[in-house]
């Protein structure tokens, strides 16, 4: 897949996350709760699960990030290693980011970020961003401190750039380094009160060729520098019973990613994603699983 050492470089968004599974969401007070199946912390969150996907699906991959000298970095280390996938890590002195997921009976995620673990001042030395930068095909930035910093490295060094703006309102100035600076952007739908207009604007100020806009169980919508109305690309079914929603949109750009670094059209792009996002919302919050290359094709090839 071309002659550079990595397909994909993941910048950023690498942490622990503890798992409560609450019996409803938004979780009613009480004095307390005995929860079942318990609470359970794993490495795992958006850059982690973008580097899991796209390693899955045999893409070259390597991991850039900040993480701590404690328990939690222990175990962003111990995936990535258990895995196979690359990580160059730079000493953060916050410590390793945390956040604690509520996951609900029906799937649905609540996600609280401990704020306090990155600084405005955190920084990626730059010589080594321009050198892994540059011995890859394509970079998937998280929206994390210090990644904005760290864009017009990665547009000197000349790859392709991806993020995620997970769930952007359309109007927060600090997504917008990462909205008029990527190549592809995703956003999710959710906290967006016009997504049209969103994804035109981001189309119309920055350098993204495609914007793609998730919308969960309807399916994601694309929008392109070709113009016209979104393209409405609907949901996949997944194979199994749904368990948890965590990580179906890292799954999903995941599944895009492999599909654009193919060759393929945004559409057929879009159908590897949906594929890999159903079958994320089949892996318990616990659990860090994701789709393979010859069950996304094989899935892709039955539903085309």
């Amino acid at each position: 897949m071309g002659s550079s050492a990595y397909d994909v470089l993941v910048l950023g968004g690498s942490g622990v996350d503890t798992i409560v599974y609450v019996p409803e969401l938004p979780l009613p007070y009480a004095d307390s709760y005995m929860i079942r199946p318990g609470i359970e912390a794993r490495a795992g969150q958006t850059g982690d699960f973008v580097a899991l996907g796209v390693s899955a699906l045999g893409l070259r991959t390597h991991h850039l990030d900040m993480i701590g000298d404690d328990q939690a970095g222990d175990l962003v280390r111990a995936f990535h290693r258990d895995r196979g996938i690359g990580l160059t890590e730079v000493p953060l002195p916050g410590g390793t980011k945390r956040a604690v997921n509520l996951v609900g009976p029906d799937g649905r995620r609540l996600s609280l970020y401990d704020d306090s673990r990155s600084r405005e001042s955190d920084r990626l030395p730059e010589d080594l961003v321009r050198g892994l930068a540059a011995d890859s095909r394509h970079v998937h930035v998280s929206i994390t401190y210090p990644c904005s910093f760290a864009l017009p490295l990665l547009h000197e060094a000349g790859p392709t750039v991806s993020t995620d703006l997970h769930d952007w309102d359309g109007e927060n100035p600090y997504h917008e380094p990462f909205a008029y600076g990527s190549d592809v952007v995703f956003v999710s739908t959710t906290a967006l009160s016009d997504p049209v207009a969103t994804m035109r604007r981001v189309l119309e100020r920055g350098r993204a060729e495609v914007v793609v806009a998730t919308a969960g169980a309807e399916g994601s919508y694309l929008l392109t520098r070709a113009g016209g109305e979104p393209l409405h690309v609907p949901a996949v079914a997944p194979r199994r019973p749904v368990v948890d929603s965590n990580g179906a949109g890292d799954a999903y750009a995941s599944g895009f990613l492999f599909g654009r670094l193919s060759g393929e059209p945004p559409e057929r792009c879009a159908l590897y994603g949906a594929v890999a996002g159903a079958f994320a919302c089949t892996v318990p919050a616990t659990a860090s699983d994701a789709v393979d290359r010859e069950t996304l094709l094989a899935e892709v090839a039955a539903l085309s």
